[in-house]
């Protein structure tokens, strides 16, 4: 009986230590699900701001009724209404290619008819949106707002009517330049810095930007024409669709920290791409790798970039081909190291969905955005501060660039 006793206790111990895991594991499930339940909650109550989607660039190549649910692409209504999205900034992109050719103008027109045609077809999904107060007030009617933003500056054509022209039709930031350098300056893709920054003609838009009420957006542009733009403008700007080069080194495409705090001196927001290219530094050179292979079979087979011949070839390739999953953490490990370097008050989300092919694991589509704050709420973020990263953010610099537009008037 003696003998007996210790192996008593020690199951006894065994089957209390069980028990304890037991409970542990539910009450860690139980915590998942409330997390999870809050994250939908508050994507729901909140104004939820994408700075970047290439919805017309998907629909070129593959037009589909995006007001219904669709079988892929990252953009519909239903999807969207799932997610949160209450706004998506419209990227109306340009390829670099007509900065040689011509017609930008005529083929940007083109791509604003295509966003004003889907709205006028479905006026109770989506809504124009010209200013701040547009987004409210969609907001509160239940109307997702399409808000546009001109991807490359090129079809400005060199002639500063032509800012007045888009602002007109809609247009609310203007990425400077795309892949190549252009008339207004120098593209972080492009080799060959032909202005090292802004060019004359530049300096001349984001002086008249600022006067029309355009924000300013320095996706793409070249270090040294962010600094210029940075030293010019009299508003705050934005980066609609960048990540942080901490963890992409060297790749001038994202910002490093020393741009990231000077952006947000200047009061302006780092909206975070969701390309898994953008996030992690081994996918990336694959990426490049894959956009090599792609970028010769173009030349082969004689297309130009951004046509629907081109997009159904790189559709095919990239199907075939994948650089490497990446989880939704390295969303927010981005996320970290903005808020980390600047505070809550400087960055947002700038998903470029639609416009690149691989997302990360829980950021499929526009139905997920819930998952991304579920995972901010699990790293300590407070209520205000995931609701500023959702749109406040963005609202505030846009507010900030309409009040100095305004400023003209009395001068």
């Amino acid at each position: 009986m003696i003998k007996e006793q210790p192996i008593i206790f020690t199951i006894l111990f065994l089957l209390i230590i069980f028990a304890c895991e037991q409970k542990t594991t539910e009450d860690m499930q139980q915590a998942d699900i409330q997390l999870r339940e809050k994250a939908v909650e508050l994507a729901q109550k909140f104004i939820i701001i994408d700075g970047h989607i290439d919805l017309p660039y998907r629909l070129q190549s593959n037009s589909q009724d995006v007001s219904t649910r669709t079988e892929n692409g990252h953009f519909d209504y239903p999807r969207a209404k799932e997610g949160g999205l209450d706004a998506a900034f419209i990227a109306v992109y340009t390829p670099a290619s007509y900065e040689q050719r011509g017609n930008g103008k005529k083929y940007a027109d083109n791509l604003i008819d295509m966003v004003n045609n889907l709205i006028q077809n479905n006026p109770d999904k989506f809504a124009n949106a010209y200013t701040v107060e547009d987004i409210k007030e969609n907001f509160i009617n239940g109307i997702i707002s399409f808000p546009m933003g001109m991807e490359n500056g090129t079809p400005i054509e060199g002639d500063l009517g032509n800012l007045r022209y888009f602002y007109e039709r809609g247009i609310r930031y203007i990425t400077l330049v795309h892949s190549q350098s252009n008339l207004i300056c120098d593209s972080s893709y492009d080799e060959e810095k032909k202005w090292n920054g802004l060019s004359p003609f530049g300096i001349e838009v984001i002086e008249e930007m600022n006067r029309l009420g355009i924000m300013i957006d320095v996706s793409h542009v070249s270090d040294s024409t962010f600094y210029d733009v940075i030293h010019i403008s009299k508003a705050p700007i934005i980066a609609s669709h960048s990540s942080c080069r901490k963890f992409t080194p060297d790749w001038e495409r994202n910002m490093n920290d020393e741009m990231i705090k000077t952006l947000a001196y200047h009061g302006g927001v780092i909206m975070i791409n969701f390309g898994s290219s953008f996030l992690d530094e081994k996918v990336r050179q694959k990426s490049d790798k894959e956009w090599a292979d792609v970028s010769n079979l173009l030349n082969e087979k004689n297309l130009t970039f951004g046509s629907p011949d081109a997009h159904k070839l790189m559709d095919e390739y990239f199907s075939r081909n994948h650089p490497g999953k990446v989880p939704l953490s390295k969303v927010a490990d981005h996320i970290d190291h903005v808020v980390n370097l600047v505070g809550a008050d400087h960055v947002g989300f700038g998903s470029d969905f639609d416009g690149v092919y691989f997302v990360p694991e829980g950021l499929e589509d526009v139905s997920k955005y819930p998952n991304l704050i579920a995972e901010l709420l699990k790293r300590g973020y407070t209520i205000e501060e995931i609701e500023k990263i959702c749109s406040g953010n963005l609202l505030r610099v846009w507010k900030e660039v309409e009040e100095h537009s305004k400023s003209y008037l009395s001068q």
